[in-house]
């Protein structure tokens, strides 16, 4: 994704929300591809019924952990690595998800910050906050 420079002034709000929703989108595709990736390992590997297999890799991808315990040592081994994969699976949806509001919540930021080093100094009583 691409995002305004620091000097640049606000996107517009449809920018924004083309943006985010396309932060939703990427972010939908990466949970919705680990689920489906874990539920073929869990029902093809340790021969799970597919609801079973569902359940389990949702489980994991949440960071609660399995339900149904691995009977086979490729399950194991499937199961080890579908969490850490799953663990950076999330964060990196996650990021993606918040990657558009954060943006403009710094970009807001900093314009402000630049507004208030532009304005001319403020000399006698309103300096003090009187």
């Amino acid at each position: 994704m691409s995002f305004a420079r620091a000097h640049r002034p606000l996107a517009p709000r449809h920018v924004f929300f083309a943006r985010a929703l396309r932060g939703l989108g990427i972010s939908a595709t990466i949970i919705g591809g680990s689920l489906l990736l874990g539920t073929l390992g869990y029902h093809y590997i340790e021969h799970i019924s597919w609801l079973d297999a569902q359940l389990n890799a949702s489980m994991i991808l949440t960071g609660e952990g399995p339900l149904a315990p691995m009977r086979t040592s490729a399950g194991k081994i499937f199961a080890s690595a579908y969490a850490l994969f799953s663990g950076v699976a999330f964060l990196t949806a996650v990021s993606t998800l918040f990657a558009a509001p954060f943006h403009r919540f710094l970009h807001r930021f900093h314009l402000e910050i630049a507004a208030d080093e532009d304005a001319p100094p403020v000399r006698g009583p309103e300096r003090r906050g009187l």
